[in-house]
């Protein structure tokens, strides 16, 4: 029997956009603000499934492979700061309706395979940078990027030598 793996399901941002948003990022925050999450790890997840077995991944997989959502367009232009969790994001002010609907759908199907799902409110975003303990100042409005969303795909988490990487497992197409 393997390891339990730790997952979760998210949109990927495209490679050029990864770039682009990283040299914003180097531009509107000090390095002392926080440290920045590698362009390859900026991501937009949808549902946390935690440390999983191989069987309950297969079980998720099949569900997510079941979901029938048109792709929609997706628009980066929000950002802000959560002291608490010491994070600060990149999200959207209007988050598209089919962003909303595959969270929720993955985010149920995920609860009733026995994946904690947080009480709290879906808040679409992607993290830019961990660890800001003190106050950020966040960039005035005027910065986006908007890009077609036509999959979504399931990672792992594996933390090796001091640091963080995600894997891509499985990839599902939108319609």
């Amino acid at each position: 029997m393997s390891e339990p793996k730790r997952l979760f399901f998210a949109l990927e941002i495209p490679a050029p956009i990864q770039q682009q948003v990283i040299q914003w990022r180097a531009a509107q925050f000090a390095p002392e603000a926080g440290r920045p999450i590698a362009a390859a790890n900026l991501h937009l997840t949808l549902a946390f499934l935690g440390e999983i077995s191989d069987q309950k991944q297969q079980t998720l997989m099949a569900l997510a492979g079941r979901i029938q959502q048109p792709a929609f367009t997706l628009t980066l232009d929000d950002a802000g700061h959560w002291p608490r969790s010491r994070v600060v994001w990149l999200g959207s002010r209007q988050p598209p309706r089919g962003l909303l609907q595959l969270a929720n759908l993955l985010r149920a199907q995920a609860a009733r395979s026995g994946c904690y799902q947080s009480p709290q409110p879906f808040h679409p975003h992607v993290t830019l940078l961990r660890n800001a303990a003190h106050q950020v100042a966040i960039p005035a409005p005027g910065f986006h990027w908007t890009f077609p969303v036509t999959e979504f795909v399931l990672y792992s988490s594996q933390f090796s030598q001091g640091r963080t990487q995600y894997q891509p497992l499985a990839r599902w197409s939108l319609e």
